[in-house]
């Protein structure tokens, strides 16, 4: 009975915090969207020893998945197929948590979320780890020493001067004469209260901080070099197959790297062009590379102004760009009219935020997708 009344109070709590969110954007899912997908351990392993681990997206399910195999009990949260920032846990998700022993998720705006659900678990001994708090983060918007508005990266000597300087993700947020100034930029942390501001970790929660950081191979070295720490703390008895399973891991990570670095050294442009949300600062930032897109960051919009379009035909027929790329699970729509103007081919680069359900039952991994980026990085660039 204690049980139960405890699970109704973290239900409430909630759904309290939750019930004005936008569900809209979910992808559907044959499946119940909230039921954890869970690898099946071997017979030799016995289940009650496993530590019981709960990631919310692909990306650090996988690189659990690489590190530990089946000496964990492995879950992913969100299912595949649905779409992440949108995702609604329910009660039955609260309960998992509640008798986890490590939950690792993003951390930043998009699961803020997870603030009064975590707080409210009675298994407060529950071992979390945020990816935003493994690597140094980059901001969404920034310029980065370029004046650019909605492109990214570095500009290799070139000066550009877009009207569009604002984050499209917070447009909710401007009275009527800012959401028609496409210069109008928003200071996020006027967001916070009195005792968020002076927290210093409170800058993990600013909507202006880019979460995709596993999209450069280089932060999913450094975010794997630390969840083997973690797994070795939480069970010392398997240390020595983490590390020599992380090792030969970060091995294919390094080449991974290597490889990318080749391909943009070898480049005969370093611009790119996104008809489409833009989850991959990172990627752009690792390399050198300089990107145009649709939208600023990785939002929930669908529709881009005339005058974005138009300036991304622009620049693709201005430069000559061979590739126009669009995200996964995307409508395509943005990118579907910057090709019928320009004729450029229009390929796919993944962020791995998410995967199909197709793509998680026949085992993709984080490699897989990265590898396919490369390749599709390459036409683009050549």
């Amino acid at each position: 009975m204690k049980r139960l009344l405890c699970l109704f109070i973290v239900c409430a709590l909630f759904l309290a915090a939750c019930g004005g969110g936008d569900t809209g954007t979910i992808i559907p899912d044959p499946a119940s969207p909230a039921e954890l997908t869970t690898p099946q351990a071997t017979p030799e392993v016995e289940e009650a020893e496993l530590l019981r681990v709960i990631a919310t997206v692909f990306p650090q399910y996988d690189f659990v998945r690489q590190i530990a195999g089946d000496r964990v009990e492995l879950s992913m949260l969100i299912s595949p197929g649905a779409e992440p920032h949108a995702f609604e846990p329910t009660p039955r998700d609260i309960i998992a948590l509640d008798e986890a022993d490590l939950f690792i998720y993003v951390g930043g705006h998009e699961d803020a979320w997870l603030e009064a659900i975590l707080a409210s678990l009675a298994n407060q001994t529950l071992y979390r780890v945020a990816l935003v708090d493994l690597v140094e983060t980059l901001e969404v918007g920034h310029d980065h020493d370029h004046d650019h508005g909605h492109s990214h990266g570095h500009d290799h000597g070139h000066s550009h001067s877009h009207t569009h300087a604002h984050s499209h993700d917070h447009d909710d947020d401007c009275d009527d004469e800012e959401c028609d100034d496409p210069a109008h930029s928003h200071d996020h942390d006027e967001d916070c209260d009195d005792e968020e501001c002076d927290d210093p970790d409170h800058h993990h929660h600013h909507h202006d901080v880019d979460e995709h950081v596993w999209t450069s191979p280089r932060n999913a070295i450094l975010i794997v070099q630390a969840l083997t720490d973690v797994l070795v703390e939480l069970d010392a008895a398997n240390a020595e197959f983490f590390r020599a399973n992380a090792a030969a891991y970060i091995a294919e990570l390094e080449a991974l790297d290597a490889a990318f670095a080749e391909v943009v050294e070898e480049a005969v442009r370093h611009t790119v062009v996104f008809g489409d949300r833009f989850p991959f600062l990172y990627l752009m930032e690792a390399y050198g590379l300089h990107a145009y897109a649709a939208f600023v960051g990785c939002g929930s919009e669908t529709q881009a102004t005339p005058t974005t379009i138009a300036m991304l035909i622009e620049k693709v027929q201005a430069e000559e760009i061979p590739v126009v790329f669009y995200i996964e699970f995307s409508t395509q729509l943005i990118a579907n009219v910057i090709q019928e103007a320009t004729g450029a081919r229009l390929l796919e680069l993944h962020s791995a935020h998410n995967v199909s359900a197709a793509d998680f039952a026949a085992g993709v991994t984080y490699l897989d997708l990265m590898w396919q980026n490369l390749e599709h990085l390459r036409e683009a660039l050549s």
